[in-house]
């Protein structure tokens, strides 16, 4: 069938899946805008406010349906204003697919009007890019580009295309994807029997899993894994959601501001199990010191991870779903009485709690996210910013199922999490969503409120107000001798009216006796609410490792005087 680029680039989506799309028109797209207008019956387009936060939306689609996300924009500062949202995805392992418009060929290179070399600005931060110069390779690329993005280690792949391209037509033949196959190297069951020997003889394992058990659906082989190796197990934040939290082995997250119980766990274990994770430098904290006393097998689907930033005694190259398959074949029922024992000791001793600034009937983060998770039964969808409040919300929001939390890991993306909100209301609709913020964060995306109006997205946005950046001042605290230097940012913007401008629900918390009602009153009001949550700017998120500290040495308390 003969077909003009545009038309072609939208059948490809559709032989690839794709129902929900991301983005904000331009020039150089527009012959893709007139092609989705005609296809608006087979793909939905979500526009947002601005080209970062339609890229984070599509991040959050991904990461909480285990789609690969769209997102589309127009040439020049379109493109470029996609460059943060990919390089996320990109630290995350997030499979995505951008699609920016560019000048048709004849003008490229030439500093034409809103002309960009975004292959090269995206090269480092892309798993792989394209630039699309003759029509007749351009339902090959689209094709690639999926397949691209969700082979091996998942991440985004990103496709230029000129505008004289989109209008070109040439014969077009439908195809079905290419089936999605994780190599796993020849010798990969012999390292698994290996594997599952040490395992065995192990009298105090450590489980440490990350956001590879999400990406590649080990949820339940993790589960029983654990249940088999009778054991601890810690997560990191991009794995938060890949074990149920409320269940007794779980102990944490590992790290910075990981847990006293998972510091003491790896301090005392004879063998860590790391599945599905990078050691990124806010779990070792000091990579010369970290599990200095124990052996580490090492379970990653990336072979460049392996021995990156720390060296395991073993290793399992391969996916980690069927690793764990094999394991769970190979290991008896174990039983490790005493460890937990002293695991179950730790928990009770270390559990944690803050402890109000001024008065007993201050606002504690920790009390709305508890009550958080017991109204929505755990089962919300939990976005972030980056902050004390990601912090916050991965140590006291029980995760129990994956696919509900979505945030900023590597690149620590402040303004992520109301775009990423967004993606995931519009990939499950019937799933509460919650973006937690704190005020720095809310003030970089807030235009994305006009967003949640005019789809009607019944999202809850939950803003910590302190009127500083907190994290950023808490290190000004400990380390910079309290200059807090630019992080009091008090605005004086009346949050109550900025909800009425833009058309939301407004709701307020400024005393403990608040929580619960305004909880309920946001989770069924069926419209899109911000809820300005007043906290004491002195609150810290603890425990916290010093940088270049061992993590078996966290902060416990800090002193506010």
């Amino acid at each position: 069938m003969l077909m003009n680029g545009s038309d072609i680039l939208i059948e490809c989506l559709l032989e690839q899946g794709v129902e929900t799309v991301f983005g904000y028109p331009g020039g150089s797209v527009l012959n893709i805008y007139d092609a989705l207008y005609k296809y608006s019956d087979k793909i939905h387009h979500v526009i947002t406010a601005h080209e970062q936060a339609a890229c984070h939306a599509a991040d959050g689609y991904s990461r909480t349906t285990g789609k690969t996300g769209v997102v589309i924009a127009t040439s020049g500062p379109g493109a470029t204003n996609l460059v943060t949202g990919i390089a996320t995805a990109n630290m995350d392992s997030i499979p995505l697919v951008a699609i920016t418009g560019n000048v048709p060929t004849s003008l490229l290179g030439l500093d034409s009007f809103q002309e960009v070399d975004i292959t090269g600005i995206t090269m480092p931060v892309t798993k792989h890019n394209y630039i699309v110069k003759d029509i007749a390779d351009l339902a090959d690329t689209v094709r690639e580009a999926f397949y691209v993005a969700n082979e091996g280690r998942k991440g985004p792949v990103l496709i230029d295309i000129p505008k004289d391209v989109t209008a070109a037509t040439i014969e077009y033949t439908k195809q079905e994807p290419k089936k999605i196959v994780n190599h796993n190297p020849d010798n990969i069951n012999a390292e698994i029997e290996r594997a599952a020997e040490k395992i065995k003889a192990a009298k105090k394992p450590f489980i440490y899993a990350g956001g590879g058990v999400v990406s590649c659906e080990a949820v339940d082989e993790l589960a029983e894994f654990v249940r088999k190796c009778d054991a601890p197990i810690a997560l990191s934040l991009m794995g938060q959601c890949a074990f149920d939290n409320t269940k007794d082995n779980y102990i944490g997250m590992l790290g910075m501001h990981g847990t006293k119980t998972a510091a003491l766990s790896l301090s005392n274990c004879d063998l860590m199990i790391v599945l599905g994770s990078r050691f990124s430098d806010r779990v070792l904290c000091n990579a010369k010191t970290f599990a200095k006393n124990t052996e580490i097998i090492h379970v990653e689907i990336d072979p460049a991870e392996i021995g990156k930033n720390v060296t395991p005694d073993m290793h399992v190259t391969g996916d980690v779903k069927y690793v764990l398959s094999k394991l769970n074949e190979l290991l008896p029922d174990m039983q490790h009485k005493e460890w937990m024992e002293q695991i179950a000791d730790w928990k009770s001793k270390y559990a944690l709690k803050m402890v109000p600034v001024e008065s007993d009937d201050e606002v504690l983060p920790q009390d709305v996210i508890e009550e958080l998770d017991r109204l929505t039964d755990g089962k919300a969808i939990i976005t972030t910013e980056v902050g004390q409040h990601q912090m916050w919300a991965a140590q006291y929001y029980n995760f129990r199922s994956p696919r509900t939390f979505a945030s900023s890991g590597g690149l620590g993306t402040m303004g992520y999490g109301l775009g990423a909100a967004i993606g995931s209301k519009c990939g499950n609709p019937d799933k509460t969503v919650v973006n937690i913020a704190g005020d720095g964060s809310f003030f970089m995306n807030c235009n994305e409120l006009s967003s949640l109006a005019k789809h009607n997205l019944p999202v809850i946005e939950l803003v910590f107000e302190n009127d500083v950046l907190g994290m950023v001042r808490q290190w000004q605290r400990l380390f910079y001798g309290k200059r807090f230097s630019q992080t009091d940012i008090e605005r004086g913007t009346d949050f109550m009216k900025l909800a009425e401008a833009f058309g939301i629900e407004g709701i307020l918390i400024e005393k403990k006796s608040d929580i619960k009602p305004m909880l309920e009153k946001a989770l069924s009001c069926g419209r899109p609410c911000l809820i300005d949550c007043k906290i004491n700017k002195d609150i810290n998120v603890l425990p916290m490792v010093p940088a270049g500290k061992d993590i078996s040495e966290p902060i416990m308390e800090i002193d506010l005087d």
